[in-house]
């Protein structure tokens, strides 16, 4: 007796351009944030049954993150926006970044009993 296996092959297709779609929705937001900060850099950060984490970095030290349903999406994401990727986020890509007060009282403020962002 041979075995057979049932095959949807519509499943697949529409799994496949709805992950097309929602690359091509956050490779629209990287290039926008790029465009509005004088350029960008990323780094995709695995986040387990999450997704993943692309965190940006604007030339202008401004910075800012969104998050993929899955790490494949995040990398075709940024790899339609252009935007040049980093392993790590440390040494000169971290030194890019520019923080605030507000940065600083949500980082460490909060827990040293500063100020509240209120």
């Amino acid at each position: 007796m041979a075995d057979t296996q049932q095959v949807d092959e519509g499943a697949g297709t529409k799994q496949d351009a709805k992950a097309e779609r929602h690359a091509a929705k956050l490779a629209k937001q990287i290039s926008s944030f790029a465009q509005a900060h004088g350029g960008a850099e990323g780094q995709i950060a695995y986040l387990g049954q999450k997704g993943a984490r692309i965190v940006l970095v604007g030339e202008d030290g401004g910075w800012g993150d969104l998050v993929a349903p899955t790490f494949a999406i995040a990398e075709q994401a940024v790899k339609k926006s252009g935007i040049t990727t980093h392993e790590d986020f440390d040494g000169e890509f971290a030194n890019k970044v520019k923080t605030g007060p507000y940065e600083w009282t949500r980082m460490a403020g909060i827990q040293l009993g500063g100020p509240s962002n209120t």
